[in-house]
């Protein structure tokens, strides 16, 4: 099963030192559940997978929306784990801000990861705005609901696992 981890650039460089997504699970991520196959209405796990990125990518726009002193870039892993590592609970499917949430047994190495899906460094701008809209659109705030909107504009970057040490600032 792919699943798709939303973290920072703080944390994604933590990860390269430590080898390790989260050194205690559960892991929070996202994946094709039935509850997005259900919401996306779609039988090509292409789209559907697509669709669990941008799901983790707004967790990750939340993770940014906690921490202001970090890299304005929203940042997603994505491994593949065994299809009973990752679990989803029934009732959080149900809820809208849990669409393909699962939670996966830790700690999740970065050794598993397939690849890193990053903003560009254009982004960045849009992304600052819609995490300093966030909580006013989640509290039903249709102009900063606009704002959130277009940091979704932005398509996050494919990179290979090799590539972290440059996205991260450690690289020779």
């Amino acid at each position: 099963m792919r699943v798709y981890v939303p973290l920072t650039l703080a944390a994604l460089a933590e990860a390269h030192r430590t080898g390790e997504l989260g050194a205690a699970g559960p892991l929070t991520a996202y994946a094709v559940t039935p509850a997005l196959r259900e919401w996306y209405l779609s039988d090509d796990i292409e789209e559907l997978e697509y669709a669990a990125l941008n799901r983790a990518a707004l967790a990750s726009l939340r993770l940014l929306a906690a921490d202001a002193g970090t890299a304005r870039r929203r940042v997603v892993v994505a491994a593949d784990v065994s299809d009973g590592a990752a679990s989803a609970d029934p009732d959080r499917g149900l809820d809208p801000a849990g669409l393909g949430e699962v939670w996966v047994a830790g700690p999740l190495t970065l050794a598993e990861a397939a690849a890193v899906h990053v903003d560009a460094a254009d982004a960045e701008a849009d992304v600052t705005a819609a995490a300093d809209a966030l909580a006013a659109a989640d509290g039903g705030d249709d102009d900063a609901q606009f704002v959130v909107d277009g940091a979704e504009d932005h398509e996050l970057l494919w990179y290979a696992t090799q590539e972290i040490p440059n996205l991260v600032g450690t690289g020779h």
